[in-house]
């Protein structure tokens, strides 16, 4: 998957570290994905709209207002977010209905347990994303400046 490019709406240096505002595109990133051959990652947000998020500069990146960036997150945070996102959720909904199997509970119990798992799940991962330390680590980089604005 390639990195998502941005342009650079506005620049926030009093901070510390210095941070973006960038408008990004959120196109889907891979051929795989394109032909719905992929993980899924472009099913929800792949569909081209312009989305505006604040992103962390590299240190010795130069940027200005204007300047189309690249974008990035490490890729085990990335693998980390998709464990909290997704893996949280299927882990609940699994154990939901591991635990009414094993109860011998039938299928009906099985599947309202698994849907309590999954509501439990999401809002473990909820709880997970809302700490400071997590939110950090899943923000966005401005690694590159690609070319120079026109302001």
């Amino acid at each position: 998957m390639q990195s998502p490019r941005g342009r650079i709406l506005n620049l926030y240096h009093e901070t510390a570290p210095p941070h973006a505002l960038v408008e990004v595109r959120a196109s889907l990133g891979c051929a795989r994905c394109a032909a719905g051959k992929g993980c899924g990652a472009g099913v929800v947000g792949g569909d081209g709209k312009a989305q505006r998020i604040e992103a962390v500069i590299a240190g010795g990146v130069d940027v200005r207002e204007g300047d189309e960036v690249r974008v990035e997150l490490a890729p085990n945070n990335v693998l980390e977010a998709a464990f909290v996102v997704y893996g949280l959720p299927l882990a609940g909904a699994v154990t939901g209905a591991a635990l009414a199997h094993a109860a011998n509970s039938g299928d009906g119990w099985a599947a309202i347990a698994a849907g309590l798992g999954l509501a439990a799940g999401v809002a473990a991962g909820r709880l997970r994303l809302r700490q400071a330390v997590c939110l950090r680590r899943f923000t966005p980089v401005v690694t590159a400046r690609l070319t120079a604005g026109g302001r």
